[in-house]
Formats: C-alpha cells, structure tokens, sequence
C-alpha cells in the first residue's frame, strides 16, 4: 500500500511515526509547509518521502489521509483536487467534524471517502480509531482502511454519529486520563512520595487496572468488588469519589464537545 498523510502535526506526527514503526506499509510519503519539521522526520525515518508539495505528494498513492486543521480543509481539497483519481484512490479525512459528505461536496460524490478519529497513542500502536464510511465506500476499501488502523492500535467501524462520542471518550478522554494520572500523583507527593516516585505508582495502578479488565474481561464493578472489603479503606476512598460527584463529571466532561 502506498500512503499520503497531509499534515505532520500532533495527530499526523503521531500516525506516520506508528505506521513507520510498524514496518507493514510499503511506501509513507509526507506532505507538510513545514521544513523543519519535515526534516526531521527524514533524519528518524529515512525510508519516508517528505515534500511541500500536495499535489506531487497524492500522486500515485492508493489512501490519502488529510490530517491538517478543519478550517484548512478545503483549501488542501481544492489544491490536490485536479490530479487525484477517485476511482482508486482512497481518501480519508483525520479532521474533526470535517465528514464524508463533506468530502464528497468538495470532490464530488462518488469517491471512497472516510471519516476516521484516532489519537495521539497511535505513535505507539495504542491508539483507539472510529472508522465511519462514506455511501459509495465498497467492502474492500472499508478494510483497507480498518487494516491500516489497526497497525496503530485498535479499531472500531461505526456509523459517522458516533465518531463525535468515540472521539470524546479516546481522543479528548486521553486528556481526560491525564487529569486523573496527575491528581493521583499529586495525592500521593501530599502523602509523602517523591513526584517521580507517585508518577511511578500512579501509571503502574492505570496500567494495572487496563490489563485486569483485558484479561479477565470483567466489569469494572467486578474488578472493584475485588478489591473492596466492608468497612475497608478501598470503600471510604470511593465514597469520597461519589461525593464529590466523580461519574457525573466525567459524563459531562464526555459530552460537553458534542453541545
């Protein structure tokens, strides 16, 4: 498969460095305005084509995954419009709420177009990506693309509705993770560890509870009552969650990008 991302930032950055490391793509060619930047992924990842160049950088490849800033869109789709063939090409949009019928607005309407959400663990075959296809998206597209996902991290195709909620819970949740990792961390300095030491804890405890989850495949609340005993510490600290309204902020930390 010959790939085109455009758009080297945070999330493209993240997508190519993945998709490199995993050495299963056949060619990776990189189009970004910035020079640097494009260098640098050069000196790290020699076997990458680099250019400034949209249009020469669509030329020839078999998915284009367009990783610039939604306002910026449709400027790049009208740039590489003229030499792209919809016929074969695959064409994916990375950027927020820019969707497959936009896509097809802007390129006309039969083309395999997709509309795909990962995050930034993608850099390390972590990431969690929502695939939603576009109408005239055929079977053997939708698994090209849910195979080139999948190299990066786990996949889930839906229905384009719920990339907004999937992108809230994986991609803003990241982010969401992180405040609880740091309040953890910051409990535990209060407590007596140093901060290298509580980041140490706080990150093996996460890691802990995923894998527990994975394995087992239980419910939280199975894990949960594993741990919990009557009238033990575990209960008094969960208590204090509920309290202070823990699951309902979260929810509405979740649904706050979708108002």
């Amino acid at each position: 498969m010959k790939l085109t991302v455009i758009g080297a930032g945070n999330m493209g950055g993240a997508l190519i460095k993945g998709w490199a490391k995993s050495g299963k793509v056949e060619s990776i060619t990189i189009a970004d305005k910035n020079e640097a930047l494009l260098a640098q992924f050069k000196q790290e990842y020699p076997g990458i084509c680099t250019t400034i160049d949209n249009i020469e950088a669509v030329k020839g490849s078999d998915v284009i995954i367009l990783v610039v800033k939604p306002w910026l869109m449709k400027l790049v789709l009208a740039e590489v419009k003229p030499v792209l063939d919809l016929e074969k090409q695959i064409i994916v949009s990375d950027a927020a709420n820019f969707t497959t019928g936009m896509l097809a607005e802007e390129l006309g309407q039969q083309g395999q177009y997709f509309y795909v959400i990962p995050n930034i663990a993608a850099e390390f075959g972590a990431s969690m990506s929502f695939i939603a296809k576009g109408e005239a998206a055929t079977a053997e597209s939708v698994k090209a693309v849910e195979g080139l996902y999948a190299l990066v991290g786990d996949t889930l195709v839906v229905t384009e509705n719920l990339v907004g909620p999937g992108m809230m819970m994986a991609s803003c949740g990241i982010a969401y993770v992180m405040r609880y990792i740091r309040a953890q961390m910051e409990g535990g300095c209060e407590m007596g560890f140093y901060p290298a030491q509580a980041k140490q804890i706080a990150l093996q405890t996460m890691q802990g509870a995923v894998s527990l989850l994975k394995e087992t495949g239980w419910h939280p609340e199975e894990a949960i009552d594993k741990v919990t005993t009557p009238g033990g510490v575990t209960i008094k600290g969960l208590n204090e969650l509920d309290h202070a309204g823990f699951n309902s902020a979260v929810i509405r930390s979740l649904k706050a990008g979708l108002k």
